[in-house]
């Protein structure tokens, strides 16, 4: 049975969004278990080897990069091997030079490597990012930062044009150099934050590209990863946009 060669982090979204794929005899499709108790969700990973690690810049669609509108990456990417973390970089030197924006989520994995590599190779990340999506927790860890707000200004003197900061339980601050708004937690009731980050990120960006103010993209986002934690796992549980835009609705938000 042949494996998929691609990494799900790896994305242009455009017409229609593009996972990077191709298939191989060579290695194994990567899997990971995710497990439940008091402290929370946690990931067990078997994917070192696998196909998606053995990818290299040369199997990257230049073309459908040029097409995207928003070429999306994260941390995981980077980190599952050097050949994915050469491809992950050629992609958004590709994205750049084609005038495609670029959108990066942290996503760190101490897991996956060294704390030091992982600060140098996602600073260098967030310098060629348009849009960066990064976690509390996860800059704190790779700035030694600890306000909110100066971990903001940190990824925009970078080079970001514009930064979504997950703050967890405690909502989100979105800004670029012009206008910053503290997006308040969304109600819900979680039962699993398996992917809520995910969730955030990829409906921040299409809410972006599709022309929503910089509020209206975090509330939007905020809303859809709060209704993700009302569902086991990462992919179900993700709300439809009738479903956000209703519970924004029915909070009195203006969508």
């Amino acid at each position: 049975m042949a494996a998929a060669l691609f990494t799900p982090d790896i994305l242009a979204f455009g017409e229609p969004m593009v996972e990077f794929n191709q298939t191989g005899e060579e290695a194994f499709t990567a899997i990971y278990f995710v497990t439940h108790d008091a402290q929370g969700h946690h990931f067990h990973f078997f994917r070192k080897g696998s196909a998606a690690s053995r990818m290299t810049p040369a199997q990257l669609p230049r073309e459908r990069i040029a097409q995207a509108r928003v070429l999306h990456l994260s941390g995981i990417s980077l980190a599952i091997s050097d050949a994915t973390c050469e491809t992950g970089f050629a992609a958004m030197e590709l994205a750049r030079a084609a005038g495609v924006a670029v959108s990066f989520d942290t996503n760190l994995r101490l897991k996956l490597w060294p704390l030091a590599r992982a600060s140098e190779v996602m600073t260098e990340a967030l310098r060629r990012c348009d849009i960066a999506l990064p976690s509390l927790d996860d800059v704190r860890a790779l700035t030694g930062l600890d306000d909110p707000d100066a971990l903001v200004d940190h990824c925009l003197t970078l080079g970001a044009r514009v930064v979504a900061l997950k703050l967890g339980d405690a909502g989100a601050l979105v800004a670029t150099a012009r206008e910053r708004h503290r997006i308040a937690p969304h109600p819900c009731q979680p039962v699993d934050a398996t992917g809520a980050g995910d969730t955030f990120g990829g409906a921040f960006v299409a809410r972006w590209v599709a022309g929503d103010t910089l509020l209206q993209a975090g509330r939007y986002a905020a809303a859809a990863a709060a209704l993700s934690t009302q569902g086991y796992g990462a992919v179900e549980p993700i709300p439809r946009r009738s479903q956000v835009e209703q519970a924004l609705t029915f909070t009195g938000v203006d969508t």
